[in-house]
């Protein structure tokens, strides 16, 4: 994966954007991906009323308002840090650095379930994988080549997951017009109370309506991210919900199967049940599918955070080097590394353990929507919540508690994990600081070997080509960051680029 560097790096600035469909799909991927995940709300849930009542009313109270906040957010400062920036803008650069930390040891958590998931949907048909000879190889061969393809390019992601989109989301339209003539409304009326298991519900229904912000963090590749982005989202909901509701509404409605039954995989003995073999040959081969898609964009998001990160100076400039392909070649690299060192993990474990991290991050997210509301109203904001700063803190308050509830659901060893993980950012931001200080790795913010005749500001855009040009306000909040080491400089770098550009 060689051919980083200057070359590479101008090659980036042209590279393809991100447009409206490719934006939606990928939204769509780090979301859902499709149903495939949401039996356990019907085994958890006691029954099929509780999985439809959360598929109507969790979208209301938390997938809508997160759209709306990172509408904002990420069309206000469009750049690949995504979160890593708002959360800088409002509470300083420690803070930014660990939500950034936070969200991608979350990501690739949430990235290691679908190579897993992959080929738990193949074992129905092809028993070999519950054997380890057979399964390690594949897990270790899916990873790599999915990594190889991230790798390629971000547009040729965005229109993969499109087809895989389509593709994935087709046998359901087909199972929905199947059941019609034998649903029965009463069935999905049917709860069993004592049957309940309310920490699976909610982790299950907070997994499949989660990371609307993932998104912000490729803001820096998408073509006018001021009026794509709120298009995008929009259409990513609707969409979400869909293809949560139709098939749940169309299984849950024509069968009556008992909820402990409904675990991973039964969407295909489903479509087995209402259209014959052939149905649920092509589930399974469309579950496997949008496993891929799921896993291309959570890695695409992940490697461009990391990639934001150092653009920001707070990681080492490695971390932005660019491939021949506009990549950030060993972001990738980093995230594959995890993914495959946590693919050990049961799906139930790792689950629990990245919600709990995305919940705290996305607490974080919350207060600093509502700080920035108040510190700089005059911020410029190609989209804002049409709501005063009272009424997004309102918007932001169900939500809010939602992510405490889940938190407090959380098993002992959650909790023990989640803080192993904090502390180790709590100690591995001031380790960065000292190796800025010490020159033991080049931070983007250090410059050397500039080109002759470049002045040291334009060296600032040559570096981050992806960076918007900002109004007064954005410079005034940029410049607000607190004085530590490294968000001082990383500070300066972009003021100063932001002022090159005007």
């Amino acid at each position: 994966m060689g051919g980083e560097g200057t070359d590479a790096e101008n090659k980036a600035k042209t590279s393809p954007k991100l447009t409206l469909l490719p934006l939606i799909a990928l939204i769509f991927y780090d979301v859902s991906g499709g149903p495939f995940g949401v039996e356990d709300s019907v085994r958890a849930g006691g029954g099929p009323l509780l999985s439809l009542l959360g598929f109507l009313i969790f979208p209301l109270i938390w997938s809508i308002p997160e759209a709306l906040v990172t509408a904002e957010l990420a069309t206000s400062f469009p750049g690949n840090g995504g979160y890593v920036i708002w959360i800088s803008s409002a509470f300083g650069p420690f803070w930014g650095f660990q939500e950034g930390f936070w969200k991608w040891f979350s990501g690739v958590m949430d990235n290691a379930l679908y190579p897993v998931l992959f080929l738990d949907y193949l074992k129905h048909s092809f028993p070999i994988f519950n054997q380890s000879i057979a399964r390690i190889p594949a897990l270790l061969g899916i990873t790599v080549s999915l990594t190889y393809l991230n790798y390629r390019g971000l547009h040729i992601v965005g229109f993969s997951a499109v087809s895989l989109a389509v593709f994935s989301l087709c046998p359901f339209v087909v199972m929905g017009l199947l059941s019609i003539p034998r649903i029965r409304p009463k069935q999905w009326l049917v709860v069993d109370f004592k049957k309940v298991d309310w920490r699976g519900y909610f982790n299950c229904m907070f997994w499949n309506l989660n990371y609307w912000d993932k998104a912000s963090t490729l803001a820096g590749e998408v073509e006018n991210p001021s009026k794509t982005f709120p298009k995008a989202l929009f259409g990513a909901v609707i969409l979400v919900v869909s293809s949560y509701l139709i098939p749940l509404l169309a299984s849950t409605g024509a069968l009556k199967s008992p909820s402990s039954q409904w675990s991973d995989g039964y969407f295909a003995e489903v479509g087995m049940l209402i259209g014959g073999v052939w149905l649920k040959w092509w589930i399974q081969a469309a579950a496997a599918m949008s496993n891929l898609g799921l896993f291309e964009a959570e890695m695409s998001g992940d490697a461009f955070q990391l990639l934001g990160m150092s653009e920001m100076g707070m990681l080492p400039s490695i971390f932005a080097s660019r491939s021949k392909y506009g990549t950030p070649t060993f972001s990738i690299l980093c995230s594959a590394t995890g993914v495959i060192f946590l693919s050990w993990m049961s799906f139930q474990e790792i689950l629990e353990f990245l919600n709990f991290l995305y919940a705290i991050g996305m607490l974080l997210e919350f207060a600093a929507f509502i700080k920035l509301r108040i510190k700089k109203p005059e911020l410029h904001r190609p989209y804002k919540v049409p709501l005063q700063t009272f009424g997004a803190a309102l918007l932001c308050l169900p939500p809010a508690l939602l992510l405490v509830l889940v938190m407090c659901l959380a098993s002992t060893r959650t909790f023990l994990v989640s803080g192993v993980v904090i502390l180790l950012g709590f100690l591995l931001y001031p380790t960065l600081v000292l190796a800025k200080d010490r020159k033991w790795a080049r931070f983007d913010t250090e410059e050397p070997g500039l080109p002759s005749n470049t002045s040291r500001e334009e060296h600032s855009v040559f570096r981050h080509p992806h960076q918007q040009v900002a109004d007064e306000a954005s410079v005034s909040l940029l410049s607000d960051l607190p004085s530590t080491e490294l968000g001082q400089e990383s500070c300066e770098v972009l003021v100063e680029g932001v002022l090159k550009s005007e």
